[in-house]
């Protein structure tokens, strides 16, 4: 029993720590990568020369930003479900599923 209880502790845990942590460490990453896709002017640069654009660190700002968005119409998604009496499956079935 006290396996069981440890096992879901550490479930717990790493959910915890990916959505309560990670969420905003990737929203955090996005923006520095928005920033450096910008070129700004943090960077170093010859004086009088324009920082030049970073179109990967642009693409993968925008990638970090929509993982983050993703995450949270998720979360939304489950504390909305489970309110009116339902499951979220992911399983490729119907997303909405009655609780049994």
């Amino acid at each position: 029993m006290l396996a069981t209880e440890t096992g879901m502790l550490g479930q717990v845990l790493l959910v915890s720590l990916v959505l309560g942590a990670g969420l905003p460490v990737l929203f955090g990453l996005g923006l520095r990568a928005m920033a450096r896709g910008a070129g700004g002017d943090a960077e170093e640069h010859p004086a009088g020369a324009a920082p030049r654009p970073r179109p990967l660190a642009r693409l993968l700002g925008v990638l970090c930003f929509a993982l983050a968005a993703a995450g949270v119409v998720l979360g939304i998604t489950v504390v909305v479900a489970s309110g009116l009496g339902y499951e979220v499956g992911l399983g490729g079935g119907p997303l909405f599923v009655e609780k049994s």
